[in-house]
């Protein structure tokens, strides 16, 4: 699956819009990051386990777009973008979205 953020790909020619494509995940914080978390905050710091959850939320959500995309019959994802939204104390949704694309054979870009 070819994505971009941009409206268009420079290599390669749109030729049909399917339309929007999404994938979600909801995640909850885990009591023993929260512990570590609470004493990065005091002594400063990335806090790596958050970044770790943020990064595998980040990829499901994306991973679930893409299948999204591919059971509708695309083959590209054009504006492709993320957002975060808090459900509850302690959890929030990471959904990635775009517009799902067929793309024109790779003899057909070239015309």
């Amino acid at each position: 699956m070819i994505m971009t953020t941009q409206d268009n790909f420079i290599d390669h020619k749109i030729d049909k819009t399917i339309g929007m494509v999404k994938g979600s995940t909801i995640r909850a914080r885990h009591i023993g990051n929260d512990i570590l978390a609470g004493i990065r905050n005091i002594i400063g710091g990335e806090v790596h386990e958050y970044t770790k959850m943020l990064a595998e939320s980040r990829e499901q959500a994306m991973d679930r777009m893409i299948a999204d995309a591919e059971e509708q019959g695309a083959d590209g994802i054009v504006c492709v973008r993320f957002t975060t939204s808090t459900i509850m104390s302690g959890m929030a949704e990471f959904l990635a979205y775009g517009t799902a694309v067929k793309l024109a054979h790779p003899y057909e870009s070239i015309r």
